[in-house]
């Protein structure tokens, strides 16, 4: 680098920083803001459904045939189906490496070749799973204290989605709850039979009575005319008078044999929101929309919204994903404040110079602002994960700083007739090389999780890294061309007049460069406490994140009434408005968020906390179960956070522990899962365990007897449509209103709605001539219990026994488990494994051990390269690696768990102790030809005492905020903050006591080290 650099270029450098703070600017404005990162998880779902079949028969004619045909989809991982009454739903997980779109034109088109196989009339959807596809990032209720649940609907199907659809940025705008309108013709039994009228008669006539149809085209004066005949009913009175039998004695109208009537559609789905009856809105957006902005936009358009809605109609805000977020960034902002305040008050405190210290201030700013502009360049966004890493990157930018600062600072000292330009010159070419093996001791460290990492960790924690390496190359080059420039602008540009200071001669230096074995003692205490404190960490896998909103699915006994099911739900709203925490909340029954299959005595709540709420939301959901729990309904709940649930329904591990028993025979599957259940739930810090057994639910089975049936001269399939008929009533076509088709449901007296088995027993059916024959002649009628929902992965029955956590970590509880599987005996041929929260953990930290392994050699390797000393290289590595003792130390005491975050923090702070290790081995290597090994250490550590602090105390105070889980959010980065923190605290003993002692054991000379005379022209 030419000598005067800096002046030649100064105003051009200047320039790039006054542009690179507006395009940052700009950047952090117009860089698309979301929850978590857009990852497009490796799964694909299936569901089927084939109305009501039975359990068994759904499996052999839809279920198999769907897994047979799947399993050949190339890069498949894993097939888990779940079959139940009448649906099956398959959930297919795939390699990271496969390309998830082709993969699901390929499912697509395997199962088009076997369509014919399946039963006629099953329906299937197929979902690729993303954050985008599931997830509700607005959601609205509609109410209204005077309409009717079919007027909410009307008005929300064809007023409030499409003007809502509007909004720039929208998906899919979806309705839950309210009713659809149908048209209800209840049948006069005792009148069609006199008349000889069946209900097959009155079907036939509606459908010939209701159609439109083209009769071709017509020519009229040179004009051409599409001729239709149209049929259709658009009212009751047409519905009423079509014409259902006639003779030579007259015809018979509809009006005549039945009474017609609107009514609510049949549907087994109930909402309620803050204990009153509503409908749900909720709002999915396009990938590429901004959450932040997008939500603006929304907020805007349901104001528009509001106006132009009837008078008593009111729509409000349930959830807003935004909000959080916006939260999250706010926080972050605050974060990178205090903690850029706090560290530059020490540098001031160390250097004594507010110009050098405002040089530190201005450079920060300017490394995060082109930081956000590559980002934005290369499509990243800002999400927990990316803000997260800049606020931890903090301290790292802030020790680059620091570094160029100080050895500017340090020159000035030592040689003050030194104008500032000449010591900035000189202060970067002598630091330019171990500024870059250094800057790359901390960079290599985050290459392997890009290659390394799978599953959902490395999905969310390559983000975290690839943000934390851009933001460490950016600081690099503002550090090394940057920082000069803006120091020499606000310094004086005379001679320096900085006093200089003589070094104090540091005897606790030459006492361990003397001494070096007594160096030994920490290294065996440092060594002693891993071992000792390791396997006593609390472990997890994701970090804890309070969003202030729960997620709480349920369901009741199996075979439970919807009626029933929605009174005990009744009293659990109870208990949840009664919270004093809750601010909010929507109950859903017989529908869950994300897709998937719901059984009627199933749903969830969505429960939204106060802002300020003074307990943490475990400690609300603690207080909520145990509420439950005491009041005694019989009610099964599983508590988990907002996050949870989205990333359960993608990753498909919605619980912690996960025991998965495989056999070949369901049915003895059961049992065991049932007594497996049992002996978890016994566990401390278990809750909400269940046995993965799931009942479809009793049915009654009626069998005709067809002999009978060929006497009466009675139809299967016309028995069938009678029952139907009578139960739950017949579509039998539809009236044409506005801009919807409305059902016509037949019905055989709405008193018989939901009839009970022994009306059923009692009731009758027509025969072709219009008599009456008791059922009980033509069919048997048994009631069964409930059969079980099959449950099957890579084609093998399976079980899956779930539990929850409750104020206990993931690795304690699964010691426990462990000890109660050992001493489960099981059937010859069955065998069990683990899953969930518990697998995904043991498969990440075994990648993360390579990844540390990884970083460990690169830093190795960079240190060779730079000093070319295999002696120095792995002095280097031995300090950076025992200062992960210091991380779990910190852990160990603030009770903080080992989780993926915390691992990372472990990974950093070998790069950042391998950092300050360079500078430090450069300073003993540039006198050690001329004074010695010893006096040459003393030197190095003596000049690196203050920069070492410094970066140290800074770094430990920018990483506070996040350590203290200051701000929304700020809990997913607390345990990479803590390991951090305790990495540099004992960073700093490694540094100024161990690395020398063993410098100078493998460093070794027979010259005696002179006292004080070497230091009396240093500059502190």
């Amino acid at each position: 680098m030419k000598q005067h650099f800096f002046i030649k270029y100064k105003n051009p450098i200047l320039a790039v920083v006054f542009f690179s703070l507006i395009g940052g600017y700009f950047g952090a404005r117009s860089i698309k803001t979301e929850l978590l990162p857009n990852v497009v998880f490796p799964k694909i779902k299936i569901i089927a459904n084939n109305g009501d079949q039975p359990v068994d028969k759904m499996m052999i004619t839809v279920t198999r045939p769907l897994e047979e045909a799947i399993k050949q989809t190339p890069y498949l991982q894993k097939l888990y189906s779940t079959t139940s009454r009448g649906q099956c739903e398959i959930n297919i997980f795939l390699t990271w490496n496969a390309d998830v779109d082709v993969s699901e034109q390929q499912i697509g088109a395997r199962i088009s070749q076997i369509k014919n196989d399946l039963p006629p009339g099953v329906e299937i959807q197929m979902e690729k799973m993303s954050m985008y596809s599931v997830t509700t990032v607005m959601g609205y209720q509609l109410s209204s204290p005077d309409r009717t649940p079919i007027d909410l609907n009307w008005i929300a199907q064809y007023t409030v989605k499409p003007f809502l659809s509007q909004v720039e940025g929208v998906s899919r705008v979806e309705t839950l709850g309210g009713k659809n309108k149908e048209y209800w013709v209840n049948l006069n039994a005792t009148k069609m039979s006199s008349l000889g009228i069946t209900p097959a008669m009155v079907r036939d006539a509606i459908q010939k009575n209701d159609f439109i149809e083209s009769n071709g085209y017509s020519s009229n004066y040179n004009r051409m005319y599409l001729s239709i005949t149209d049929a259709s009913i658009y009212n009751i009175p047409q519905l009423e008078n079509i014409i259902v039998n006639s003779d030579s004695s007259g015809y018979v109208r509809l009006k005549e044999i039945a009474t017609i009537q609107v009514h609510e559609q049949l549907a087994f789905i109930h909402v309620n929101a803050d204990g009153k009856p509503a409908l749900l809105v909720e709002i999915l957006q396009q990938p590429n929309a901004n959450l932040i902005d997008f939500s603006k936009r929304m907020d805007e358009k349901v104001k528009e919204l509001q106006k132009i809605l009837p008078a008593d109609v009111h729509i409000s805000n349930y959830y807003d994903q935004a909000a959080f977020v916006g939260d999250a960034v706010s926080s972050v902002k605050e974060a990178l404040l205090i903690g850029l305040v706090l560290a530059l008050i020490v540098v001031i405190i160390f250097l004594l110079s507010f110009r050098a210290s405002f040089a530190v201030l201005i450079t920060i700013p300017v490394s995060l602002a082109i930081t956000v502009m590559v980002m934005y360049a290369v499509g990243y966004t800002f999400n927990i994960m990316s803000l997260g890493a800049l606020a931890a990157a903090l301290g790292l930018i802030i020790d680059d700083a620091i570094v160029v600062v100080e050895q500017v600072h340090g020159i000035r000292e030592i040689e003050p007739d030194l104008s500032v330009n000449v010591a900035v010159q000189k202060a970067i070419n002598k630091l330019f090389p171990y500024m870059v093996g250094s800057s790359l001791s901390t960079i290599v460290i985050f290459i392997p999780f890009a290659f390394l990492l799978s599953g959902v960790s490395g999905a969310f924690f390559k983000v975290l890294s690839y943000t934390m390496m851009i933001a460490l190359v950016c600081s690099f080059f503002v550090s090394w061309l940057i920082l000069p420039v803006i120091y020499s602008f606000f310094s004086e540009t005379r001679k320096s007049t900085i006093t200089t200071h003589k070094t104090i001669w540091r005897k606790w230096v030459f006492f361990f460069v003397k001494y070096p074995w007594t160096s030994l003692i920490l290294i065996a205490l440092m060594v002693g406490s891993f071992i000792y404190i390791f396997p006593k960490l609390e472990t997890g896998f994701l970090p804890d994140m309070d969003e202030g909103t729960i997620v709480m699915n349920y369901f009741t006994p199996p075979g439970t009434s919807f009626e029933r099911t929605d009174s005990i739900l009744h009293k659990v709203e109870q208990i949840v408005m009664a919270t004093p925490e809750v601010k909010t909340y929507i109950r859903r029954t017989g529908a869950e968020s994300g897709f998937t299959v719901t059984e009627p005595n199933r749903g969830d709540f969505l429960i939204q906390l106060k802002n300020n709420h003074k307990k943490t939301t475990d400690e609300v959901i603690d207080d909520i179960r145990a509420k439950i729990v005491t009041s005694g309904q019989p009610v099964h709940t599983e508590f988990m956070q907002r996050i949870e649930d989205i990333l359960g329904d993608l990753m498909g591990e919605t619980q912690p522990i996960q025991i998965k028993v495989y056999g070949d025979d369901p049915d003895r599957l059961k049992p065991l899962a049932t007594n497996i259940a049992d002996s978890i739930s016994h566990i401390s810090g278990t809750a909400d365990v269940f046995s993965g057994v799931t009942i479809a639910g009793p049915y009654i089975n009626i069998r005709p007897d067809l002999t009978k049936l060929k006497q009466f001269n009675i139809a299967s399939d016309d028995f069938q449509f009678q029952l139907a008929t009578q139960l739950n009533g017949s579509i039998a076509g539809t009236v044409f209103e506005k801009q919807q088709m409305t059902s016509i449901r037949l019905m055989e007296g709405i008193s018989n709605y939901f009839q009970s088995l022994d009306a059923l027993k009692n009731s009758y059916i027509f025969l072709p001539d219009g008599k009456l024959q008791p059922i009980a002649h033509l069919a048997t009628i048994t009631p069964t219990e409930g059969v079980a929902e099959i449950n099957r992965e890579n084609l093998q029955p399976v079980v899956v026994v779930t539990s929850s956590l409750n104020h206990t970590d993931l690795g304690t509880a699964m010691k426990d488990v462990k000890k109660v599987m050992k001493k489960v005996a099981l059937p010859q041929g069955y065998h069990y494994a683990f899953g969930g929260t518990y697998e995904e953990q043991q498969q990440s930290f075994h990648e993360l051990l390579i990844v540390l392994i990884m970083s460990c050699l690169l830093v190795f390797s960079i240190t060779l390269f730079l000093f070319k000393c295999f002696r120095a290289a792995s002095v280097v590595v031995i300090i950076a690696v025992l200062a992960v003792t210091g991380s779990c130390i910190a852990l160990f005491l603030t009770g903080t768990p080992l989780n993926l975050g915390s691992y990372t923090g472990l990974i950093m702070i070998v790069g950042i102790i391998g950092e300050n290790a360079i500078f430090t081995f450069q300073q003993f290597t540039e006198i050690r030809p001329r004074e010695g090994v010893k006096d040459a250490l003393v030197y190095a550590i003596s000049i690196r005492l203050r920069p070492n602090i410094m970066t140290a105390l800074c770094a430990i105070i920018a990483l506070s905020p996040l350590a203290f889980g200051v701000g929304t959010g700020a809990t997913l980065h607390r345990p990479l903050a803590i390991a951090v923190i305790g990495g540099f605290i004992t960073g700093l003993p490694l540094l100024l006591i161990v690395y020398p002692s063993l410098l100078a054991m493998v460093y070794r000379d027979k010259r005696k080290p002179e006292l004080p005379g070497l230091f009396n022209d240093v500059g502190q």
